[in-house]
């Protein structure tokens, strides 16, 4: 039996988690996947993962470092406790091979094998590169970190946005596997304002998601009674978010909801002005249930959509966003953009394609 981990940074929600999940679910004979968090999450969205994992029959291994949100010093520190903990479980599993998802549990997984570099004889080291920018505040260690995944001929792209930008920084070319994604069963979401086009934002409230501009877009749209949003999420531009946004008649602000990818064909369509994406996963959920995503042209995310989608800006320019909200339209359940971006989404990320891709990867 091949055994495989994969190392994320916690149990909870985030599209890199996700991704490791879905290749874990896999079916082929011969494989026994385990799932390893570095930093303890406690959250509602914590008890759906380990419940999630333990109904697919997928082992997992809880971390020590609580999940601490203070200046990235507990994720750094979960980071470089990482070794003491995993050697026992190293041990005694023997995987064949470790996958690493996300910045911190690649600095984990390139410190453990510094400090046991014998253990090497035997894994085969996999790290999936799930953004366009690595290692931000961090770029020593970075280096470091990648001349040991490059070395080891370890990673995966999962765009050509990613796959292009790690070149240019790091003057590797990997291979691409694109996320796997799959389709959910869609309800009623509660809370749709009647006779308003009911616009989604979900994701966290970080600069790389454009909260700067979801600020200014919605501000500048809030005149009239056309529009509702819907900003779902939580980060640590949350203030900023409430202080901009919170009194506007036109929003309602929420923290993260369990299953909102249930829900998302209830909407008209999904707001997206992210700087920057790794290949967004909330994007092809979305596509997958029919509802159009209004996107900036930012790496990663321009993947997820067709070539000549109509509802792209450049640059998260406001005036084109103006100009594209005067033209939207209240939408009925199948129309022709959401299906457009459903056909798209199933042709190109499929699970089963990206779970074989992987497979193949830890064989070659």
């Amino acid at each position: 039996m091949k055994k495989v981990f994969h190392i994320v940074s916690h149990f909870d929600v985030g599209g890199a988690e996700r991704v490791a999940v879905n290749i874990a679910k896999s079916r082929t004979e011969g494989y026994e996947y385990h799932v390893v968090e570095l930093i303890r999450a406690r959250s509602e969205f914590s008890r759906r993962f380990v419940s999630e994992l333990e109904e697919a029959g997928i082992q997992y291994h809880r971390a020590c470092v609580p999940d601490v949100h203070w200046h990235y010093v507990f994720e750094r520190l979960a980071a470089v406790v990482f070794p003491l903990w995993f050697l026992p479980l190293f041990l005694r599993h023997r995987p064949a091979v470790v996958h690493s998802h996300t910045e911190m549990p690649d600095m984990a997984v390139w410190w453990f094998f510094t400090l046991f570099p014998g253990l090497l004889r035997g894994c085969k080291v996999v790290r999936t590169i799930h953004n366009t920018r690595l290692w931000t505040g961090l770029k020593g260690t970075g280096r470091r970190v990648e001349r040991f995944f490059i070395r080891h001929n370890s990673n995966v792209a999962i765009s050509a946005s990613v796959r292009d930008n790690y070149e240019k920084e790091y003057g590797q070319r990997p291979p691409i596997i694109y996320n796997g994604v799959a389709e959910t069963p869609q309800r009623r979401y509660e809370g749709l304002v009647k006779g308003r086009i009911n616009v989604l934002f979900a994701g966290r409230f970080e600069p790389q998601k454009g909260i700067a501009a979801l600020i200014a877009i919605v501000k500048r749209m809030s005149y009239g009674e056309r529009f509702h949003f819907h900003i779902v999420g939580d980060g640590s531009l949350r203030a900023d978010v409430e202080c901009e946004l919170g009194a506007l008649q036109c929003v309602t602000l929420r923290p993260p909801v369990n299953g909102l990818a249930a829900c998302l064909s209830s909407f008209d369509y999904l707001l997206m002005p992210s700087e920057f994406e790794g290949l967004s996963i909330m994007s092809i959920e979305a596509s997958l249930a029919g509802l159009p995503v209004i996107a900036n042209r930012a790496p990663g995310l321009v993947d997820t959509l067709p070539d000549d989608w109509p509802l792209m800006v450049t640059g998260n320019d406001l005036g084109q966003y103006v100009a594209l909200f005067g033209s939207l339209k209240k939408r009925a359940p199948g129309d022709e953009l959401g299906r457009r971006a459903a056909a798209f989404a199933r042709s190109k990320f499929g699970i089963r394609r990206m779970q074989q891709a992987y497979e193949a990867f830890y064989e070659y």
